[in-house]
């Protein structure tokens, strides 16, 4: 049976979530020769980041399928003023007269809709709401293939998947999964090159700060510079102090030269053959407390699985404490393995 999805969103669970979109019957709509068309969901991305409370945080698209890692964040919304959620909701459902052209919004028009409260309140969950987001990334999208191949109809699978990253080992290999999309379609032969993907924009930005060569340099130098800054995806460092005070990012003590060097290093794992594994990248590994043998494990039950079952990634503990907290007798882990609470846990 199918989960509903406020049972599988939960900020105070988790505010990052793997979403994943399939193209309709596995078509192969983003085909080499529709590739253009991951350029336009790489912009549209880009354009919903500055209007939604959610930050991407990786990307990957295939042929069939878009992979996205997006990060919820309530506090932020609940931050903005009435005036500004409502200015925030124009930006997606402009008004428009009955002919379709759009009309004029005057500051007055907006301080009287700022008045509905409940109105108010209903756009700014809307705002924080991965459905919403989905709706407004991928309703254009398929309008626009659609008038492309002047055809109507489905575009992309009714539902989209959401999988709960529920720890940093889990969010890690997420991150590298997605980004490594590319390398096991062998449509890449290395993570910085491979197109439309989260890490090649974030090389791409570096390269465009005439950076590059610090950020392969992977000394603490390159790690000590915000080499992310400015890039409208969600920094992979997290430079908050104890007081959470500084830039926010996903993992503290991660630098974008790290983990291109892990990504870099477990490229060459998903193919057959020994591979050493790097001193900088034991010491990144055994800093983030990662098992490099289980990292392998993880990464290639990823990789080798056609469809990931399952909408939690996280360790065991973590597993049954969402459990519990559901109610649930159990829990699957997207790798495979399954979590049962314990009798008296599940009394």
């Amino acid at each position: 049976m199918t989960t509903a999805r406020k049972l599988l969103v939960n900020p105070e669970m988790t505010q990052l979530y793997h979403c994943i979109s399939r193209c309709v019957r596995g078509a192969l709509l983003f085909s080499n020769e529709n590739a253009h068309r991951k350029l336009w969901v790489e912009e549209r991305l880009q354009q919903l980041v500055k209007i939604f409370a959610i930050d991407v945080a990786g990307f990957s698209m295939t042929e069939n399928q878009l992979h996205l890692l997006l990060r919820i964040d309530p506090g932020r919304a609940k931050a903005w003023s009435a005036e500004e959620v409502v200015r925030r909701w124009l930006q997606l459902c402009p008004l428009k007269n009955r002919s379709g052209k759009p009309l004029a919004v005057t500051p007055a028009w907006i301080a009287s809709q700022a008045q509905e409260s409940t109105l108010v309140a209903e756009h700014r969950t809307n705002l924080v709401d991965l459905g919403w987001f989905m709706k407004f990334l991928k309703e254009p999208i398929s309008r626009r293939a659609n008038l492309e191949d002047n055809c109507s109809g489905t575009f992309w699978e009714g539902r989209y998947q959401s999988i709960a990253i529920l720890d940093e080992a889990s969010l890690l290999a997420t991150m590298a999964y997605i980004d490594l999309n590319p390398i096991t379609a062998d449509v890449a032969a290395i993570p910085e090159t491979s197109p439309y993907t989260s890490i090649k924009a974030r090389v791409d930005h570096v390269a465009a700060q005439g950076k590059l060569e610090i950020l392969r340099d992977g000394s603490r130098y390159a790690s000590q510079m915000n080499l992310e800054k400015g890039h409208w995806l969600f920094p992979i460092q997290d430079r908050r102090n104890l007081n959470g005070k500084g830039p926010a990012g996903l993992i503290r003590g991660l630098s974008l030269s790290g983990y291109l060097q892990l990504v870099n290093w477990s490229s060459r794992l998903i193919h057959p053959g020994k591979v050493d594994l790097p001193e900088t990248v034991r010491k990144l590994l055994s800093r983030l407390q990662i098992d490099a043998a289980e990292w392998k494990t993880t990464l290639d039950k990823l990789v080798g699985s056609t469809r990931q079952v399952g909408s939690y990634f996280g360790s065991p503990d973590r597993l049954r404490e969402i459990a519990g907290q559901r109610g649930c007798r159990y829990l699957r882990n997207i790798t495979g393995n399954q979590t049962t609470l314990a009798p008296s846990d599940a009394d």
